[in-house]
Order: C-alpha cells, then sequence, then structure tokens
C-alpha cells in the first residue's frame, strides 16, 4: 500500500474519532429539551439517511470518466450490510441509555475499552500480528482511560451503565472488524446508506417496544441539534472510519479512537461544566501519546524502508 493511503487513512481514523467523540454535544442538549432515547436516536438516523439518499441518488448518474453507483447488492453483500446494520444499533442505543445513568463524558471513556477489544478480538480469531508499538499505545491508552474514569476516586458508577457502555464498545469493536474484513466493493456512501436505514427501522422498533412514542423536535435549536448528530457524528464518522479501516486496519483504526473520549471530555468542561482535574489531564496526555506512537512510529518505519531501497 503507498504512504500516502496510508497517511490519507490515518488522518481519516482521527477524524472519525472525533466527530464520534461529539456524540454527547447534542444528545444531552436534546435529552434536556425532554426527549427520549428513541426520537433523538430515530431523527438523528432518519435524517442522516435521508441525506445520503440523495447523495446515493447523485451517484447513481454516470459523470464524465466515472461508473454510476447502484443501490443494488448481493445476497452476500446484503448479510454483511444487515450485520452491521444490527450492530451499529446495539452499539449506538446501549450508549445513548447509559448518558442517562453517567456523565456523558465518563461512559465515552468507558466506550474507549473498544480497541481493547478489537485487538484481542484480531489476535485470537485472525491470528493478526501485535507489535511493540500496538501494544505500548493499548496499554498507554488503557490507563489514560482508567484514570478518566476513576478521576478523584470519590465517585462510584452505577453497574447498569457500565455494562451498557460495556456492550456498546464491544458492538462497535466487531462492527470495525466486519467493514474491514468483508472487503466490501463499494463506497462508504452506500455502505452507510444501509447501515442508516436499518438503524432508523430498528429505533422505530426499540420506539414500539419500549413504549417511548417518537417527538417531533419543538424548536429550531432542537433540530440544528438533530442536524448535528445526523451530519458530524453518524454521516462523517461513519463514512470517515470505513475508509480508515480499510486503508490502515482495525486494529490501528481502533486505537486512533482513543480521540474520541478526549473530544468528549472537553466537550463535558467546556460545554457541560464538568471539573478539570489532575487525573483527568495525565489520562489525556497518555492518550494523547498512545496516539502519538501508533501514527508516527509505522510513519518513520515506512520512510526508513523506502530510503533503503
Amino acid at each position: 500500500m503507498k504512504k500516502s493511503a496510508k497517511v490519507f487513512g490515518t488522518v481519516c481514523g482521527i477524524l472519525a474519532a472525533v466527530c464520534y467523540g461529539t456524540n454527547p454535544l447534542g444528545a444531552l442538549k436534546l435529552y434536556a429539551q425532554g426527549m427520549p432515547t428513541s426520537s433523538v436516536l430515530f431523527y438523528r438516523f432518519g435524517l442522516a439517511w435521508l441525506i445520503l439518499a440523495l447523495v446515493m441518488l447523485v451517484r447513481a448518474f454516470p459523470r464524465k470518466g466515472k461508473c454510476r453507483e447502484s443501490v443494488r447488492v448481493t445476497t452476500k453483500e446484503f448479510s454483511v450490510l444487515s450485520a452491521l446494520g444490527v450492530l451499529f444499533i446495539f452499539s449506538s442505543l446501549t450508549l445513548y441509555l447509559s448518558f442517562h445513568m453517567m456523565d456523558a463524558g465518563v461512559a465515552s471513556t468507558i466506550l474507549f475499552t473498544y480497541p481493547v477489544m478489537t485487538a484481542v478480538i484480531m489476535a485470537v480469531f485472525f491470528h493478526e500480528r501485535v507489535d511493540w508499538v500496538t501494544v505500548t499505545s493499548i496499554v498507554l491508552s488503557f490507563i489514560g482511560v482508567a484514570l478518566l474514569y476513576w478521576g478523584d476516586g470519590t465517585s462510584t458508577l452505577p453497574l447498569g451503565g457500565v455494562v451498557l457502555v460495556l456492550i456498546s464498545a464491544l458492538t462497535y469493536a466487531v462492527y470495525i472488524i466486519v467493514v474491514n474484513r468483508s472487503q466490501l466493493k463499494m463506497s462508504s456512501f452506500k455502505i452507510n446508506f444501509y447501515v442508516l436505514f436499518y438503524c432508523a427501522i430498528g429505533m422505530l422498533l426499540y420506539s414500539f417496544i419500549a413504549g417511548e412514542p417518537l417527538i417531533l423536535p419543538q424548536n429550531g435549536i432542537s433540530w440544528f441539534y438533530v442536524g448535528w448528530l445526523a451530519v458530524v457524528p453518524a454521516i462523517m464518522a461513519l463514512t470517515l472510519m470505513v475508509y480508515a479501516a480499510k486503508l490502515v486496519g482495525s486494529t490501528t483504526t481502533a486505537i486512533l479512537g482513543a480521540l474520541e473520549p478526549l473530544t468528549a471530555v472537553l466537550i463535558g468542561i467546556f460545554v457541560f461544566g464538568e471539573h478539570f482535574t489532575f487525573a483527568l489531564a495525565v489520562g489525556i496526555l497518555l492518550i494523547l501519546v498512545a496516539v502519538t506512537l501508533i501514527v508516527v512510529v509505522p510513519a518513520r518505519r515506512m520512510v526508513k524502508q523506502v530510503n533503503t531501497k
């Protein structure tokens, strides 16, 4: 793979993590206006799907030098896309439900156990080689997240909330792996067109099962945050993550996701007034070091290989 593709994949992984880390910004604002989880996620996924439907409509027409992209899929592709849709439904729903039980920044830091889960799954089931850079990055990230999670050690998190976030982390880790291993021969727009459709239908069913009637956003501010959730942590994050997983692999994409809890914590501090402690500062620093390792060391190795040829 060319160096430029690796760099592009790394940038996509970083941006995907930052975009996904803005979930609390929209969710908590909408919760404060009385919208239940089912409504927040339904309108988020529904609007995101409508936007991608328009994108797919444009891509359906042939352009100069490029072939049109049909929404048709094979039976095998349909099976993979169905699995991705179900995985993302569970990952999003459990994460958003946990926001009712604990601070969103804390929930997002626990969610970061998904890189560890990804690395373990890839090593155990797919025999992916894990070098010292990957191990060190995982360890530093895990310690950093632990510091963010424990804080000053005086608070206790609800077990139900922790379980929900761990389920979210596991399903997200499997989602990344399926994207990488399935080798779907289609654009990220097409993949997410189907994934988001499944998510919108899934939230509609959940609303019925949970007895939470869907509530329309009541004002322009509410629609703004729905739009934010639809575009930034949905369309942008998912599209960028697909590129990253394909270009740099599942484990690297997951570790770059360290910027996700970092983003959520910063939003908590500057938007929702959460306290900034010494443990929080050290945790953030360790996460940044982990991300720097996973980006810089492989890049230097590649430069040395090129120079020695």
